[in-house]
């Protein structure tokens, strides 16, 4: 047989001998250790792409408000009076200090609680595993089922799920563009009632009937009849009208043109479709490169959210009702008696799970280009930190705001506070509509916004493209821009039904199935296929080949929760979300019954892979059916560390990669040289 010599990754990246073209590829550089593959040029690049996958829309608009609503989530502060009459031991030893008679009495919060709980417990477990896993193999979300073939689908089931969210998840970065042109305006389009308000429009309450006293007697009349006689109403018997804000009937009526529901798909809304297209060529000019390119973006991207933020939470801190609004998040009472509600934990738990991005193969992606001996165990707790302490800052930042907003239309700061859409396009934006100079504040607002969902969607489709690349090197290698491109064309005009008038039914229709129980069977089976299938033990030993050895008591935490805890805990929220399974509305808005067939089809399609990749693997396989089971519960023969150098004698067996792509689907065809 012919002689072959070894492919340039085999050498560590030092030889070229298999470039399929004389141009370079804009993926790799001269420094990368895997020149196949390509690396981050710098940790820098790879942390702050991790810290914009993790930190998105959520920690924004929806961990605020679960904080709110479940008794609050950074410290409580109580004012209490000093009686000088009788003084305090502590007040005795420390006179001077407590000369204002007033000191602080700080309370835990009770969401920060289980939300602790539930980062150490089932959050950081999963990320670390990912991050491992990925950096482990230097493989996507697909291909790294090398390590356990049968479960080959959960990763395809990752890419399938990624791919509808980041159909819909543009579709919302396309809303933050449309709000962030209509700020360039002297007064915001949606700080008043103008000519495209009803009459339920009204910035303030309106006072719709009430008791009171005429000629000594107690009577209930209206307030028009209350006003014209100089009465007064009672207080605590008044009934207002339903009314709504300028920001909500402008979010309506202005910017979705929404229709009665998903059965009137109605037109295409072509402001909104033109931020869509704009949307996709930012995504596509920052991927142009790969994570060269992108890696250089989120310097940007990641960062400049928080100057937002700072810049937010400074001039909400000087308004007036920004402490209300501020108490409300906190707790104005800590109610730790809600950590007795099971609603509590749940909450704690999924926000956890989802705000992290585990399961979703953008972490397996991102960690398969770092080099094999990167700290990937203090990178994982890093952004997980990041992330966590990033949510309770937006909340400040948040509240701050809709507190004054309270103040100034003279309602409870319970009736300004909102989640998801309605606190993004309705109550923040009417809140920012009341301050001086109003446009740069919401300017401001909604380029964060832009920021905390670019990130995010550059790490969903870097999953994407990762994947191809691992099925296709070949191809990525030769044609990584047209195919870059193409993918974001491609998800564009499949995004186009998100921005008809039925638009945002359709979007919160992918988010309530594809987002959830897809990806919770997705961590259910990986934690359970690498941990009981694989083997818990032999993983940390692949985790110690890169980051060294560690003892015994290093892993007692991550043994229990890998072997135990978080299984249990992601199988109770899988549990959980079906039995408490409610039909998706929008609003007050319900699903027709073929739309919600719709969505089960969707996620029905997501997890199919499973047991059909299953199945076919067990088909290809040799033997009775007890042996091939067996054998693709094994690992593929070119399992292990990309590059020769990294492998050792725990993985000196290993196949060629680029010869053997045993229990992969789809596969890829090469001829094998016999090594003489």
């Amino acid at each position: 047989m012919g002689m072959l010599s070894l492919p340039g990754f085999l050498s560590c990246g030092k030889k070229k001998d298999f470039n399929l073209t004389n141009e370079k590829d804009a993926h790799s550089s001269d420094s990368d250790e895997n020149s196949e593959r390509g690396n981050w040029s710098n940790k820098g690049d790879y942390l702050l792409s991790m810290v914009g996958y993790a930190v998105g829309l959520g920690n924004v608009w929806r961990f605020p408000y679960l904080t709110y609503q479940n008794g609050g989530a950074a410290f409580e502060v109580k004012f209490w009076t000093v009686n000088a009459a009788q003084p305090t031991q502590l007040h005795m030893e420390h006179k001077e200090a407590f000369s204002v008679q007033k000191f602080y009495w700080c309370e835990l919060g009770a969401f920060l609680i289980p939300y602790t709980l539930m980062l150490a417990l089932a959050g950081l477990p999963l990320f670390f595993m990912e991050c491992s896993l990925g950096q482990f193999a230097s493989l996507g979300p697909v291909s790294i089922w090398r390590i356990l073939p049968l479960f080959q689908g959960v990763g395809i089931t990752m890419v399938i799920i990624s791919t509808f969210v980041t159909i819909y998840y543009n579709v919302i970065i396309a809303y933050a563009l449309y709000y962030l042109f209509a700020s360039f305006q002297k007064v915001l389009p949606w700080s008043d009632c103008f000519s495209w308000a009803d009459e339920f429009c009204s910035k303030t309450r309106i006072v719709s009937d009430c008791n009171t006293t005429l000629h000594g007697k107690i009577i209930h009349a209206n307030y028009s009849f209350i006003t014209s006689n100089n009465l007064t109403c009672i207080n605590g018997t008044i009934n207002y009208k339903p009314v709504q804000f300028p920001s909500e009937q402008y979010w309506n009526k202005v910017a979705l043109q929404r229709s009665s529901g998903l059965d009137e798909t109605g037109r295409i809304v072509w402001y909104l479709a033109l931020c869509l297209l704009l949307s996709w060529m930012i995504v596509g000019a920052a991927l142009f490169k790969g994570i060269k390119s992108s890696g250089k973006v989120v310097y940007f991207t990641a960062l400049f959210p928080y100057v937002i933020l700072l810049i937010l939470l400074v001039r909400g801190a000087t308004l007036e009702g920004a402490l209300d609004g501020i108490e409300y998040y906190i707790g104005r009472q800590s109610n730790i008696t809600k950590l007795m509600e099971a609603e509590v934990w749940k909450d704690a738990a999924t926000q956890i799970f989802y705000s992290l991005s585990v399961a979703w193969g953008g972490l397996v992606a991102l960690s398969s280009y770092n080099k094999f001996h990167n700290n990937c165990y203090s990178d994982a707790i890093l952004v997980c930190v990041t992330n966590c302490v990033t949510s309770i800052f937006a909340g400040f930042a948040i509240f701050s705001i809709l507190g004054h907003m309270a103040f100034v239309s003279e309602r409870p700061v319970s009736e300004v506070v909102d989640s998801g859409f309605d606190l993004a396009f309705v109550a923040y934006p009417e809140a920012l509509s009341k301050l001086p100079v109003s446009p740069l504040w919401s300017f401001l607002f909604f380029f964060m916004l832009l920021l905390l969902g670019l990130d995010s969607q550059f790490a969903t489709i870097e999953t994407l493209t990762t994947t191809i690349q691992d099925i296709y090197p070949k191809v990525m290698k030769k044609l990584r821009m047209p195919v870059t491109l193409g993918l974001c064309t491609l998800l564009f005009f499949l995004g186009l039904i998100c921005v008809t008038q039925a638009g945002i039914y359709w979007v919160n229709l992918i988010d309530h199935f594809c987002a959830g129980w897809g990806i919770l069977i997705a961590a259910v089976l990986e934690i359970i296929g690498i941990i009981y299938i694989y083997g818990g033990n032999r993983f940390i030993e692949d985790i110690e080949m890169m980051i060294g050895k560690k003892s015994c008591l290093f892993w007692l935490w991550w043994r229990m929760c890998w072997f135990f805890i978080t299984p249990v805990l992601l199988m109770t929220i899988l549990v959980w979300s079906l039995v408490t399974f409610s039909r998706p509305s929008y609003g007050s808005v319900l699903y027709p019954t073929w739309g919600t067939a719709v969505g089960w089809c969707m996620i029905i399609f997501c997890v199919i892979w499973i047991p059909i990749v299953a199945i076919v693997k067990i088909v290809k396989a040799e033997g009775n059916l007890i042996q091939r089971i067996v054998s693709c519960c094994r690992p593929a023969a070119n399992w292990g560390p990309y590059l020769e150098c990294h492998r050792g004698e725990r993985y000196s067996h290993i196949v060629d990669p680029k010869k053997k792509k045993e229990h992969e689907i789809p596969t890829v065809s090469a001829v094998v040289y016999k090594q003489q």
